[in-house]
């Protein structure tokens, strides 16, 4: 299956104004995946250098090849984006024109069966983004404390059954360890009254992207990435977000209100420089891909796009 970057040119558009403001700009892609929206900015801006990060061995490589004609202009590190400060100053920077984030799991990712992402197909159960290191599901399965498994399937999932899902996977453990994507599918199904079942697409879902937060830290990484990257970014330089679930972009949404927010007391006639907010939201509110978009690639269904750029030092 070809891989689809989801709304590549609405966010190169975006980051336009910050890397026409400089004569050699550099462009952090926090996410680079399979290299999408690098290659698409490479190729529009001649002058652009561009790091890319990203934890997955895999996905890195594969960029860096594709990615390959446009020799030094590309830079990468096998790195977790809330790293993004120690990366841009490795490449010898200390400040950058623009950050993209791509946030979720990829598409590589979802395809690659044996990584334990998907809830359709029988694998082991991993679902490391970076499967060099780190907790894998299994052992967050198998040996988390029922109150932990429960706070985690609420928090990450917001499932509501998960006292009830969670009873039944200590059942199943005492037995034997869960070890395979298809048997926990299962289990949670069953767990599931079937009237719920009916309705809302697979019941293993919202089970599967909580263990998967979980085992990559993926809020917690979002929650120290982002204020770096609004560090990071000169004036006039801009921060484009793309987030696919909802615990995802009230993060991304809260830190930038915030950045943009006056610090001024109330009861000040005049703002103060020294109270007035260094950033202004680019986007009012979250952006959607168009219809077109959505029927020509399905994962951009449920994005979420939002962007910030800085307005003062």
């Amino acid at each position: 299956m070809q891989h689809i970057s989801v709304m590549r040119d609405r966010c190169i558009d975006l980051l336009s104004p910050s890397i026409e403001l400089n004569e050699h700009p550099v462009v952090v892609d926090a996410t680079l995946g399979l290299g999408g929206h690098t290659e698409a900015l490479l190729d529009r801006f001649s002058q652009l250098t561009v790091i890319g990060i990203d934890r997955d061995p895999r996905a890195l490589a594969q960029a860096t090849e594709r990615l390959s004609r446009f020799g030094h202009r590309v830079k990468t590190s096998h790195a977790v984006f809330d790293e993004i400060s120690e990366v841009v100053l490795s490449h010898g920077y200390s400040h950058v024109s623009g950050v993209l984030f791509d946030l979720g799991v990829s598409s590589m990712q979802l395809d690659e069966i044996e990584r334990g992402f998907s809830y359709s197909q029988d694998a082991p159960l991993d679902m490391r983004m970076d499967s060099s290191r780190g907790i894998t599901a299994f052992e967050i399965i198998n040996h988390y404390e029922p109150g932990a498994l429960v706070k985690i399937l609420r928090t990450f999932g917001e499932e509501k059954f998960a006292t009830r899902i969670v009873e039944n996977i200590v059942k199943a453990r005492a037995q034997a360890p869960l070890n395979s994507t298809l048997e926990l599918a299962t289990l949670v199904k069953e767990s599931i009254p079937a009237a719920t079942r009916r309705t809302g697409g697979n019941p293993a879902k919202r089970t599967f992207q909580a263990l998967r937060i979980a085992v990559n830290d993926e809020l917690g990484a979002i929650t120290r990435a982002i204020p770096q990257a609004l560090d990071l970014v000169d004036v006039g330089g801009r921060v484009v977000v793309m987030s696919f679930q909802s615990l995802e972009d009230k993060i991304v949404k809260e830190i930038f209100v915030e950045a943009a927010t006056s610090k001024s007391p109330r009861d000040l006639p005049v703002e103060l420089p020294e109270f007035a907010a260094k950033f202004a939201l680019v986007l009012k509110s979250s952006e959607k891909a168009s219809e077109s978009e959505k029927l020509e690639n399905p994962r951009s269904s449920s994005v979420r796009l939002r962007a910030i750029e800085r307005v003062a030092a």
